[in-house]
């Protein structure tokens, strides 16, 4: 493979784990949430509806990515999205989804499917209900 067709097709992969960040519905309830401003894990946890370590996890991720910035305010730590080409993607995402949201909605290609759609993987008739 030339070196032009590697650079782009690692260009491609970032570009898909970057997606993953804005893929998952905690995530993105999150990252909608910061449009706003600053918050506090609190001020999310309240907004988002999950647990303080469902979201704390989720901005540990999202602030790896590069996606979320954060600063510490006495005892608490407030989070903002990190660039203003974050609040761009978030804003044309709103307008895309006025677009094809309903088409999106009804997708139902493999693809596609919401993991929470997909078929559990298969475990050991011997496995305990929770196992796997």
């Amino acid at each position: 493979m030339p070196m032009q067709e590697a650079r782009a097709r690692r260009d491609l992969e970032v570009a898909a784990q970057m997606f993953r960040g804005f893929g998952d519905p905690t995530r993105l309830a999150i990252l909608t949430e910061l449009l706003d401003g600053e918050r506090r894990v609190v001020d999310l946890v309240a907004a988002v509806g999950t647990s303080q370590s469902n979201v704390s996890g989720h901005l540990a991720c999202l602030k790896g990515c590069g996606l979320v910035a954060d600063r510490p305010e006495g005892r608490a730590v407030r989070y903002r999205l990190a660039s203003p080409a974050v609040v761009d993607l978030l804003r044309q995402a709103e307008v895309l989804l006025a677009e094809v949201g309903d088409a999106v909605a009804l997708c139902r290609h493999p693809h596609m499917r919401a993991v929470a759609d997909r078929p559990a993987p298969e475990r050991p008739d011997d496995a305990p209900a929770g196992a796997g």
